[in-house]
């Protein structure tokens, strides 16, 4: 899969960032024999890790969760499938959890289960997990997402096995419990990015508490310097619709007025009757509320001192682009950190990051309002790097005669960290080779 995905990517002229998922613990129920049972509220219902993984009734089912009969007390709740079953913990006896059914309906296999509230103690990495950050190195995956992080340790533990596993690929954290909110801070510095992971989430602290939490992540993110997805029933509607709700047109709009870089389609890509007309919609979704973004950062951290003089070319660059009306923002980078403090201003700006690394190209995938482009200065003369990004640009045709362009670039070629300069230039097309 990932290999047919680059390749669709390069038939395009494209690289893509490819995002290995972790599994995490199993929260989840085992197998009907019927495939589902419909519980009817006021029903007994039991949880047994005892039961064989496909042996589940209306009246009980087996656990992939075995430990859960240790986290639970009477009077829990637990919650099934992103919160459409209810069930009260009446008593917990041996290897079973006898529950009554608060809020019935359909439950079919394999279904994910909660603690309201949180608590549960599973390891945020597997064995599993830890044969798959194998794997996810050998397919050289641009970004390591971790289920159900619990605390920065988690994050660095990934990292360290990556890492140690030949990897290099950048750190996303699931923000999928409630005990992740207590440690935020430590967990999105720890991370690259974070992954606001709402079905999950929305269970373990009420869905009266989501809006404002994902909106509180978002701007955290972004204000340290990280990336930030929001992801889970977006257009939930759409795996059965061809069309989305107005209120999912809002709910994504909204994640990206907020300042989120990436929105996530899951059941109505992956098990979804309308995948391609999903995508088509977030994309029309995305891109309208993208030109109805006015609001400028201008004052973003201007009461800071910065250590790094790239990071202060980049928020120079910014401010300078938010006040000049400057067409194209190019930033010549090698690792991707300049174009990522740029794409954290707000801005209407492009940027187009032009690199020669290929895994540059692939991570910059996902950073909000940056366009990776592959340029290759190696082989060229210093003075006429400039003159060649700019001829890159015309010839994609995103530039004009006459056009206000921002480049930054660093002294040293092959030099992580070496932006140093910052240049205004205005495009003349019978003169660019002096630009």
């Amino acid at each position: 899969m990932v290999e047919r995905a680059r390749a669709a990517a390069q038939s395009q002229n494209r690289e893509i960032g490819v995002l290995v998922d972790l599994q995490g613990p199993k929260l989840r129920i085992e197998r009907f024999t019927e495939g589902q049972v419909d519980l009817r509220e006021g029903d007994p219902f039991t949880l047994d890790t005892t039961l064989a993984p496909n042996a589940g009734t209306v009246e009980r089912v087996g656990l992939a969760y075995k430990e859960m009969v240790q986290d639970v007390r009477v009077g829990d709740t637990l919650v099934l499938d992103d919160g459409r079953i209810i069930l009260g913990v009446e008593k917990v006896e041996g290897e079973a959890i006898q529950t009554r059914v608060v809020v019935g309906g359909m439950l079919s296999n394999n279904k994910g289960i909660n603690r309201q509230g949180g608590g549960l103690s599973a390891p945020a990495l597997t064995a599993k997990d830890r044969a798959d950050i194998v794997t996810a190195a050998e397919l050289h995956a641009d970004y390591l997402a971790v289920s159900f992080p619990r605390s920065a340790e988690d994050i660095e533990e990934a990292r360290a096995l990556l890492q140690a596993s030949g990897g290099h690929g950048s750190i996303i954290a699931k923000i999928e419990r409630a005990e992740a909110l207590s440690a935020i801070d430590e967990i999105i510095d720890a991370s690259d990015a974070i992954m606001i992971a709402r079905g999950d989430l929305g269970v373990e602290i009420g869905d009266a508490e989501l809006p404002a939490v994902q909106k509180r992540i978002i701007r955290l993110a972004r204000d340290m310097d990280k990336l930030v997805i929001t992801a889970t029933q977006m257009m939930e509607s759409m795996i059965y619709n061809p069309i989305p709700t107005r209120a999912e047109v809002f709910d994504v709009a909204n994640a990206v007025l907020d300042g989120t870089d990436a929105v996530m389609l899951s059941a109505e890509t992956a098990s979804g009757k309308y995948p391609d007309k999903a995508v088509a919609a977030m994309d029309r979704i995305c891109l309208g509320a993208e030109r109805q973004r006015t609001a400028k950062a201008a004052d973003y951290r201007l009461d800071q001192k910065f250590s790094r003089i790239d990071e202060t070319i980049a928020m120079a660059t910014m401010y300078t682009a938010n006040h000049l009306g400057v067409r194209v923002i190019i930033a010549l980078t090698e690792s991707g950190s300049t174009p990522l403090w740029m794409s954290r201003i707000g801005s209407d700006i492009p940027i187009y990051a032009l690199t020669p690394h290929v895994e540059t190209q692939r991570k910059l995938a996902l950073y909000r309002g940056v366009c990776p482009i592959q340029f290759n200065i190696s082989s060229m003369d210093h003075p006429r790097v400039n003159s060649e990004a700019v001829q890159e640009l015309l010839r994609r045709g995103v530039i004009r005669d006459g056009d206000l362009v921002l480049l930054t670039k660093g002294d040293l070629v092959g030099v992580q960290g070496g932006t140093n300069t910052l240049k205004i230039m205005r495009v003349s097309i019978l003169r660019s080779h002096e630009a």
